[in-house]
């Protein structure tokens, strides 16, 4: 079979689960697209005016306008942007894809023809030059702007760890560690968090380039073909006025006194700038290659801008220096235009809807409008989150500039914003400005549900959330026509007033019902005020608006998804009693709180299994019956007629009574973890009963029917799971036929806010102790929740449960650390508000010192140290009342002192999260809960967009504060967004992993390196989803024993982790252990123990050395540290080198100790890794001449290994061999000893034999630690093994598929990282390679 044909089959058994009926229609035209794709690769020339021609690389799905960005990036070229490309003398249009242009293929000739310029043109290739020059500088990284973000890594490696020629030096071999990440050490620093490069910023090439101020050409010269005028001040010190002209650039005999336009001698006019600077400049000329030099050494991601902007929470002290076209940009395109379209707005709405109307019927159909959809809804997240700055910056009219400030709407750039705040009362009985604030999240996920499905005909508007300076902002495409007439006009579906009036409309009921089925939403009719009956498919929130471009918008999805009766106190609303004993139902600060999307999947899924269980058994038993009776039958006319009938065997019946006792209870394990295939086999059961003969029909309805009282279902007749999302909302009315019907519906949704607290958190908790899933911070840990579908209110619940878990101290910290943070976040945004702006910096210090300094008297801040307001000596009163209340409003945050923080923080924790919080100080606090200032910090500066300083922060001065309004730098928005995802490339995925974990890795490797590409296809170079894809290449790639290109792969991982996840994220912890054990096996060992050093610092400071991960960075440091010391002993062979080995040794005792404890602490005394911990420890002692502690150790070892092993297993033997030699060395060393203590001067203490393992062990015990097993098998071995796994997994592939509910976004979910972290780390690879 062909890769395509494996493609092919895998491909449409990854969608067989959604469209069953398609599958077979369109294997055909499938296959053909796989082919297609993989034969698109070719050669080009491009000829450039001035230098030698040159191939290129191009894919036929590129762009023409992708050639133009190679070429703009190109060290050589770099400096042309005004140009076409022309084939044949034709000149390409830059939006048409590569295959659809004629003639073009394999060795074609493209010529770089210079265009003339337009104002347009002139003022991108300024900006163009501007960001060459400032390529090196990571002030825009900083500062979070045009997508740049940060990475160190190869600041770190301090060298291109790419490179295939490198091998081990004795020099080059340092394994010291700093003295901050030794285990133990209580010093938590932040400078090493953003490693300083000595040549970060490069050389200067200009003093100043910048916009004339003999700006805009007159008349007179524009007729000449001046486009602008531009002042140039050269590192010479000599000042030149440049005249952009259509033709190109020249210097003119302008001065600042006086204008005179013409052209200076000589008069030559360049069409690039930098070709007039290299002239006018040597020292430019020098410095800007020097800088594009460096530039390209650099990893071609680092210079890669990511989707979505990334802010670093930590910045050190950057220089601020004139910058024209920075300027510019801040004061007028980014106010209401956008740079590459000057002169009008984008139409959000036109074009996000736009692409979603795309065809998607052929595989490129579907990548080019995911990568259409992808692109605009990045760009509109971007304009959104500029909008809402300059909303709350007040930088933005609104449209109703009457209105009170709270009550104000916004248009910026044809997005509309408005603030999270009651406006008019409309949330009142929902919970006010508390019910504000949280609607538009909730919104949020209904538009992310909605999008998921991608209904035809159904539209959804551009969303985003942005929190900023305390306020909450949600930025909205535009509905066509919606701004000409009230929205009470406007709405064809849904109610403007919580129900009391309903409209509904027929197009909009058959596009919803649609999406009910996926959404699990029950249809139901609801009574207006009027008394008209109305029929809904979604909550009675939800509105429909016809747009004037006749599309069918849906909006206000904030009740999506069923209510919580958790969080609700209604009349006349009962929960079990295992609910209430948990203190439940809780009151919350608005009602409305909804159950999550994964939780309805998983609920629907438990009692859907549950259902096919009891069908399953009952239908059993009535078979078993119907056997029995027969059986009795023929006895009774054997008895009667001596007739010889056969009777049914003994084996048989034997076989049945089993059968009938082992189904006795057929629900004693309703764990959700249960295979696929068990579910499978009572389907078949089902199936083989329900397609009996006639006679039987009536009495397999019965069953079913008790089957389905017993799930709760909807109906008698069937299994029917839906939630009526407005069953407890306030002001509506239910239709109800029959009083059952609303009782069921309100039983479901109460079943399924129990499920979440009997099921789901108790398994959250289990896998937790289970290890396979594994919380770094307040990031992962909420992802890991929301992914089983459990709320972060339910946060205080959890931390009471985790207390009786010892293993789970770690975890409990955590949870009690993001407790704390959110609570003290709710504090901040209502503290922030309306803080005026001269007194920011000020403000968010004394909150921060509050909050984590240990200072016992906080002084108060002063309002203003900069400027004073001199009075005016008119006597205006109203002026003074105005000034007086103003400053009344703005000067409350100086009252904030410790101890009424302290007090409202532990009001919020109750109030909010229903958890008590003792300490009434940070400092207690840390020390209750085993927290860290230092990562409580982060996570708080995080979620609010705070930027610091990046210096060391002396958290626990008792006289001096903390913080000071210097080192607050800056505050971002804070963005929520949806993600669109790559659906094809996720299909490609998953079933790539399948294969790995059925065996086939080279079938493996080849899916998900098509995944790779459909991913590049969709997002362009830089993405999360890339990040993921790219790791399991490098980690296949090192399994196959290519270990230069698992290393370029996981190169490029952590480099993309670290630019769009964050440079001390959890993941990007995760990718620097893959690429330091990857690096080691290539031989280069300093540089892997720098990238260990660099997990273990980022894993201490954003939690701390208690953590399970932590055992497995030091064992993994320890190992390398070994080989490191016999690398040294073999280039040396003094004393001195000895003692440092020593020394060495001493240090890896110290990670190991400290590995064994955390190792003993959360996997408990009998674990396998306590006994390679005791076993390593037992190593090094030997290695240092102490054999009977070593002794001691590798006795634990035994035990264990003889325990959970048996006596015969290789590692019991290893570890029996390795007791008797420490058992000899210990003799011998003791009977040297005894000599010397009676006088024997002849008698000497024995060498220390120092032997460390060798290469090859040690990369074999940093597999197994890093959850990689090779097992030697022969070529017949493996083909046999193959075999009987194919025979044993004769199943098509697609039954075997994981079923992924409609809002899986993207490659993973949160933990879904985690869980194939985890299950990547428990196979066993089967190679030939060993």
């Amino acid at each position: 079979m062909t890769l395509e044909d494996n493609e092919t089959n895998d491909h449409m058994s990854a969608t067989a689960d959604d469209e069953p009926d398609k599958c077979e229609a369109s294997g055909a035209a499938t296959d053909q697209e796989f082919i297609f794709i993989h034969d698109t690769g070719f050669n080009v020339l491009i000829q450039c005016p001035a230098i030698d021609a040159f191939e290129v690389q191009v894919s036929a799905m590129e762009l023409v306008q992708e050639i133009h960005h190679l070429l703009m990036d190109r060290e050589d070229t770099c400096h042309r942007t005004c140009f076409s490309l022309q084939l044949d003398g034709m000149t390409l249009d830059n939006f048409t894809e590569l295959k659809n242009i004629a003639g073009l293929k394999e060795g074609s000739v493209i010529r770089v023809v210079e265009e003339p310029y337009t104002v347009r043109e002139a003022r991108i290739h300024l900006r163009h030059v501007r960001d060459l020059l400032k390529s090196l500088d990571p002030s825009d990284a900083y500062n979070g702007i045009d997508l740049n973000s940060l990475s160190f890594v190869n600041i770190i490696s301090q060298s291109d760890i790419s490179d295939k020629k490198r091998v081990l030096r004795a020099d080059s071999v340092d394994c010291t560690p700093p003295e901050y990440i030794l285990p133990g050490s209580r010093d938590r620093q932040l400078l090493p968090l953003q490693p300083q490069s000595k040549e970060q910023k490069g050389p200067i090439a200009l003093k100043v380039l910048t916009s004339s101020g003999w700006n805009p050409p007159p008349g007179t010269r524009k007729l000449h073909g001046d486009l602008m005028y531009l002042y140039v001040i050269t590192l010479e010190d000599k000042r030149y006025h440049v005249t952009s002209s259509t033709r190109g650039f020249y210097v003119n005999e302008s001065t600042e006194e006086e204008f005179n336009p013409k052209p200076a001698n000589p008069k030559v006019v360049y069409h690039s700038l930098i070709d007039l600077l290299n002239q006018i400049s040597p020292t430019f000329k020098r410095n800007f290659a020097s800088i594009q030099r460096k530039r390209h050494q650099r990893h071609p991601f680092e210079r890669v801008a990511t989707p979505y902007q990334m802010y670093s929470w930590t910045a050190p002290h950057l220089e601020h220096t004139i910058d024209s076209i920075r300027a510019e940009d801040a004061f007028s395109s980014k106010l209401g235009y956008e740079e590459h379209i000057p002169g009008q707005t984008r139409d959000w709405n036109e074009e996000l809807q736009t692409t979603r109307e795309l065809k998607r019927k052929t595989l490129p159909e579907r990548l080019l409008r995911e990568r259409a959809i992808f692109k605009v809804h990045s760009d509109f997240v971007a304009a959104a989150s500029r909008g809402a700055v300059a909303v709350i910056d007040g930088n933005v009219i609104a449209i109703n500039p009457g209105e009170e400030t709270k009550m104000q709407m916004f248009i910026w750039n044809n997005i509309f914003f408005s603030l999270g705040f009651d406006v008019r009362d409309h949330y009142k009985e929902l919970g006010g400005d508390a019910a504000a604030f949280a609607a538009p999240t909730n919104d949020l996920q209904g538009v992310k549900a909605y999008s998921a499905i991608d209904i035809e005909g159904l539209y959804t508007l551009g969303t985003a959330v942005i929190d900023y300076k305390g306020y909450r902002v949600t930025a909205q495409s535009i509905i066509p026509g919606i701004l000409e007439r009230e929205q009470e006009q406007s709405v064809v579906y849904g109610s403007v007033d919580f129900g009391k009036t309903v409209v509904s409309h027929s197009k909009y009921l058959e596009l919803l019902n649609k999406a009910a089925q996926v959404l699990k939403i029950l249809p139901h009719k609801v009574v207006t005020d009027g008394g008209q009956e109305v029929e809904i498919c979604s909550s009675v929130e939800c509105k429909g608006i016809i747009g004037n471009d006749g599309r069918h918008y849906i909006l206000d999805l904030l009740r999506t998804f069923p209510p919580d009766p958790n969080f609700l106190i209604v009349d006349d609303l009962e929960l079990s009693p295992e609910v209430r004993a948990l203190g439940f139902p809780r009151h919350h600060k608005h009602k409305l709180c909804c159950l999550r999307q994964e939780l309805v999947d998983s609920f629907f899924e438990s009692r859907y299994l549950m259902f096919i269980k009891l069908a399953a058994f009952h239908l059993q038993q009535k078979g078993l019956r119907n056997l029995k009776e027969q059986e009795m039958k023929y006895k009774a006319i054997e008895s009667n007629d001596n007739n010889d009938i056969e009777m049914i065997d003994s084996e048989s019946k034997d076989n049945i009574n089993e059968e009938y006792k082992e189904n006795q209870n057929p629900l004693h394990d309703t764990n959700d973890n249960k295979s696929e295939e068990e579910t499978e086999n009572y389907k078949k059961i089902v199936e083989s009963f329900t397609s009996g003969e006639k006679s039987d029909i009536d009495s397999t309805k019965e069953i079913v029917r008790k089957a389905a009282q017993s799930v709760g279902s909807l109906k008698d007749n069937e299994f029917d799971i839906r939630f009526n999302p407005d069953v407890f909302s306030p002001g509506v009315k239910h239709l109800d036929s029959t009083e059952e019907s609303l009782k069921k519906q309100t039983q479901l949704v109460k079943d399924a806010a129990e499920f979440l607290l009997s099921a789901q958190i108790p398994a959250f908790i289990r896998d937790s102790l289970e290890h396979t899933t594994t919380p770094f911070d307040g990031l992962t840990l909420t992802e890991a929740l929301h992914s089983r579908g459990i709320n972060m209110r339910y946060l205080g619940k959890i931390a009471e449960l985790l207390v009786a878990h010892k293993p789970l101290e770690y975890l409990h910290s955590i949870v009690v650390s993001e407790l704390i943070c959110r609570s003290v976040k709710h504090i901040f945004t209502n503290y922030i508000q309306g803080i005026e702006m001269m007194s920011l910096s000020s403000a968010i210090s004394h909150f921060l010192n509050c909050f984590l300094s240990s200072c016992q008297t906080i002084p108060q801040p002063s309002t203003t140290d900069e400027l004073q307001f001199r009075q005016s000596r008119r006597k205006n009163k109203r002026k003074t009342r105005q000034n007086l209340i103003s400053s009344q409003d703005n000067n409350d945050w100086v009252n904030l002192s410790p101890k009424s923080f302290w007090s409202s923080l532990r009001n919020e924790l109750d109030s909010y999260y229903g958890w008590t919080l003792t300490p009434d100080s940070i400092d207690s606090c840390v020390e209750t809960f085993n927290l860290q200032k230092i990562s409580i910090l982060r996570l708080f500066c995080i979620r609010t967009g705070i930027q610091l300083l990046l210096r060391e922060y002396h958290f626990d001065h008792k006289t001096r504060i903390t913080f000071t309004d210097e080192d607050v730098l800056n505050m971002f928005p804070v963005v929520k967004h949806i993600h669109p995802r790559a659906s094809d490339a996720y299909n490609f995925y998953s079933t790539g992993q399948r294969k790995i974990q059925d065996g086939y890795l080279k079938e493996g490797y080849e899916l998900i390196s098509e995944a790779l590409n459909l991913l590049n296809n969709v997002y362009g170079a830089m993405h999360s989803e890339i990040a993921q894809c790219l790791r399991m290449l490098a980690r296949l790639n090192y399994i196959m024993g290519d270990h230069s290109e698992a290393i370029a792969f996981q190169q490029k991982a952590v480099l993309m982790s670290e630019k769009v996840n964050g440079i001390d994220h959890p993941y990007t912890i995760t990718e620097y252990t893959h690429l330091a054990l990857y690096c080691f096996a290539s031989s280069q060992v300093s540089t892997s123990l720098k990238f260990l050093y660099r997990a273990r610092y980022l894993l201490t400071l954003i939690c701390g050395e208690n953590h399970p991960e932590m055992a497995i960075l030091d064992v993994s440091t320890v190992l390398l540290c070994y080989v490191s010391i016999e690398s040294s002993a073999n280039h040396l062979s003094n004393i001195g080198l000895i003692l440092h080995a020593v020394g060495e040794y001493d240090l890896s005792l110290r990670f190991l100790e400290n590995a064994l404890k955390l190792n003993l602490r959360y996997f408990g005394s009998k674990s396998l890794k306590v006994a390679v911990s005791y076993h390593l420890v037992a190593r090094t002692q030997s290695c240092m001449g102490d054999f009977r502690g070593a002794l001691q150790y590798e006795k634990e070892t035994f035990s264990i290994y003889r325990q959970q092993l048996g006596e015969e297993h290789d590692k019991t033997k290893e570890s029996s061999e390795c007791l008797r030699h420490l058992t000899q060395q210990a003799v011998v060393l003791q009977k040297k000893m005894n000599e010397i203590y009676k006088g024997n001067s002849t008698a000497v203490i024995p060498p220390i034999q120092i032997q460390p393992p060798s290469v090859s062990s040690v990369l074999d015990m940093l597999n197994i630690i890093n959850g990689i097993l090779f097992v030697q098998l022969s070529p017949q071995e493996v083909e046999s093994f193959k075999g009987e796994f194919a025979n044993s997994n004769s199943k098509d592939i697609s039954d075997v598929s994981p079923k992924k509910s409609a809002q899986t976004n993207g490659f993973a979910s949160e933990s879904d990282f985690v869980k194939e972290n985890n299950e990547i780390n428990k196979q066993s690879v089967i190679t030939t390679e060993g």
